[in-house]
């Protein structure tokens, strides 16, 4: 039997398609969205998916959103969607044409039900727990942002001891000399935070654009300075590390000066501080 796409799916589900609850009659109050944008993943989608069938806390749904990939990525996710039997919880969403991260994970978010929403790359890995503490945390904090630390891992997500460690606030000064919240790391709670304020600019580096825009609205950052995911960094992108190094330099820069339009001596200080701890957190 073929799986049907998302939006498909979801109309029968609504008219209590195969005899199951209707979505009108489900509580998402406590219902975590996962949102992973899916672009050539095929070496790694199937790990990641395990990674959220294994948490602890049940309560997700799951938003895939192709990117028009041009690998079997997204009918490998098809497939682990109907072998596994989570048709009623997790979606595949297909754009007409390849759009950018942004915009998939903007189309996650338009199609996301649960009040909390998390996000994850899909080459990524979550340790099994992630989702049980940081949703615990975002209550226990009465938080709008949270985030928590991360550990870099080799290409077969294997982890290769360096851990970020956290801050247990940022607000947005403090966040434009840190740049260590991490998209894989992130939850929101959408009472607090509608989604249409969580719509990410479609430029790049749009995650830490995201972050500023609502930390400048006086919302604050709260870090759970635990080990919850491991983030795959060797070729990441099919770059060199050099590679990504100077366009991370040059992505840092043109946020400053073009998103948040802080001029060049201000630019410069807050740079400076950003050049630190990324060079801290690799050592």
């Amino acid at each position: 039997m073929l799986i049907e796409s998302g939006a498909d799916f979801r109309r029968h589900f609504l008219t209590g398609y195969n005899g199951a609850m209707t979505e009108m009659d489900r509580d998402y109050s406590n219902t975590v969205s996962v949102i992973i944008p899916v672009y050539r993943l095929e070496k790694y989608i199937i790990e990641t998916l395990d990674c959220i069938v294994a948490q602890t806390y049940k309560d997700w749904e799951l938003i895939l959103v192709d990117d028009h990939s041009d690998d079997s990525s997204a009918s490998l996710a098809e497939k682990y969607i109907a072998d596994n039997e989570l048709q009623d919880k997790a979606f595949i969403y297909h754009q007409t044409d390849e759009k950018g991260a942004a915009s998939a994970r903007n189309r996650g978010m338009r199609e996301s039900h649960g009040r909390y929403v998390a996000y994850l790359d899909g080459d990524d890995v979550w340790r099994a727990d992630k989702l049980e503490k940081e949703l615990a945390f975002i209550k226990d904090k009465d938080a709008a942002f949270v985030f928590t630390g991360y550990e870099f891992a080799d290409a077969n997500a294997v982890g290769m001891g360096k851990i970020v460690h956290v801050p247990p606030t940022l607000n947005y000064r403090q966040a434009l000399k840190n740049t260590t919240i991490f998209t894989s790391t992130v939850m929101f709670d959408t009472e607090k935070i509608p989604r249409e304020k969580l719509m990410m600019p479609l430029i790049k580096s749009e995650d830490t654009a995201l972050w500023w825009r609502v930390l400048r609205e006086g919302n604050i950052a709260y870090g759970l300075d635990e080990n919850m995911v491991l983030y795959r960094r060797p070729g990441k992108n099919g770059q060199s590390l050099s590679s990504n190094k100077f366009e991370a330099i040059k992505r840092i820069w043109a946020l400053y000066r073009k998103a948040e339009r802080l001029n060049i001596f201000v630019s410069a200080y807050y740079f400076c501080f950003w050049a630190f701890r990324a060079v801290l957190r690799r050592i």
